[in-house]
């Protein structure tokens, strides 16, 4: 018999994703439901998940064990939002309107905004500030149902600025209930006083940067943007490489305004992710598939972009590469931090079933980030990450109305009632 403090009951489904992580292939669309079910725990970690009619036989509830009644509701594991920008100061959304009056994201880019507004405004703002403004982004995630997100630093663009992105997403980590993943992403663009020395600035981050961040434990990943503008394929290979001499696992962005060769470099350095992969193509899909590589697709990017298309998520499910799911908060494309919207976009956009997204979601990204041990699924032993959600699974992408009744981090209420 288990002992058990907190208690979601009569659920009409939950959702378990239970299993062994990556899901590739068929295997992304098992989400193990259990019908009329209940899950406890006891001290933030899952010590029950079956049948409401088991409950009495296997768990005796605390006397003052917290009880939520989950009739006509399904359960779900929390959100694990795998690529975002959350640590940033300055506002971009007048590039949204020039956006839609037609300009490109090269045309505002190469008129000074893009990342480099944002890392001007970002540069200016202490630690403090930086902290006080994520504050209310990760206060919305964790409405929406996110309860880990990986968080990026990569608006500085030089070592103190990008030491006090990281400072910040310690503090914020240490501080609040949804988790924080940090990653080091100093080659996010080449700064204004390195344009014409790209290499340079490349020896800058991979002799000065790394070194120090490494040094601090500031960073578990280490990330590079590798596209046309931003970094080449051998200049990207070269900073994860030092990253990961280092200690910082790579991750990458991939393929995501043109085939850039990135997918190959995820492929060649072994890396975890290879994110966006809108360009990607089949030989790239291949070689990710062969070299255990995660897909990270951020859809809410390209929607904001107006890219004009998505990732090819069918391709590289058929492919067996296992798939994950962002919302890529940031300043000028990553306008949501609603992983319910972008689930809504991997389906109706990418082609994906809702039962591909929800793994996508939840145990895949899990283990993009290297933590499909402990979150991603409902399952005894893990952490007892939820959401509750009104109705049934398809509430999920249901837009203009958040789906979400309650949230659940640690075996504790922290959205909802």
């Amino acid at each position: 018999m288990q002992r058990a403090d907190f208690l979601i009951d009569r659920a009409d489904l939950i959702a378990t994703c239970a299993g062994p992580a990556p899901r590739r292939g068929p295997a992304q669309r098992e989400i193990t439901a259990v019908r009329n079910a209940s899950i406890a725990a006891r001290d933030g970690r899952i010590v029950f998940v079956g049948p409401t009619d088991a409950l009495g036989t296997h768990v005796q509830l605390e006397p003052h064990a917290v009880r939520l009644d989950a009739r006509g509701c399904a359960v779900v594991p929390g959100f694990v939002d795998a690529h975002t920008h959350l640590i940033h100061a300055g506002d971009r959304r007048d590039e949204l309107q020039r956006r839609l009056a037609g300009a490109t994201y090269a045309d505002i880019a190469a008129e000074g905004g893009g990342i480099a507004r944002t890392v001007a405004a970002t540069r200016a703002a202490s630690e403090d500030d930086l902290v006080a403004l994520a504050r209310p982004r990760l206060d919305e995630m964790a409405a929406w149902g996110t309860t880990t997100c990986e968080v990026k630093s990569g608006y500085g663009l030089e070592l103190a600025s990008e030491l006090a992105q990281l400072g910040a997403i310690r503090r914020l980590d240490a501080e609040h209930a949804v988790d924080l993943v940090p990653t080091f992403l100093g080659a996010h663009e080449v700064p204004p006083a390195y344009r014409g020395r790209p290499d340079d600035y490349v020896a800058l981050v991979i002799d000065e940067m790394i070194p120090r961040v490494a040094e601090a434990r500031l960073a578990e990943w280490c990330d590079v943007f590798c596209e046309k503008g931003a970094f080449t394929p051998e200049q990207s290979t070269a900073i994860l490489t030092a990253g990961k001499r280092a200690g910082l696992k790579p991750r990458i962005h991939a393929d995501e305004l043109a085939a850039s060769g990135g997918a190959h470099v995820a492929a060649a350095v072994g890396a975890r992710s290879a994110d966006h992969l809108i360009f990607v193509d089949e030989d790239g899909a291949a070689r990710l598939a062969a070299a255990g590589v995660c897909a990270v697709l951020l859809p809410i990017a390209a929607l904001y972009l107006k890219l004009g298309r998505y990732a090819p998520a069918r391709m590289l499910i058929e492919r067996s590469v296992p798939v994950a799911l962002g919302t890529d908060l940031n300043p000028g494309a990553g306008l949501s931090a609603a992983m319910p919207f972008a689930i809504t976009l991997a389906c109706f956009a990418m082609g994906m079933t809702l039962e591909e997204t929800l793994v996508a979601a939840t145990l895949n990204a899990a283990w993009s980030l290297d933590r499909a041990d402990t979150i991603g699924s409902l399952e005894a032993g893990k952490l007892m990450d939820a959401v509750i959600l009104e109705g049934d699974l398809t509430s999920l992408i249901r837009v203009g109305t958040s789906p979400v009744r309650a949230v659940v981090k640690r075996g504790r209420l922290v959205v909802g009632v």
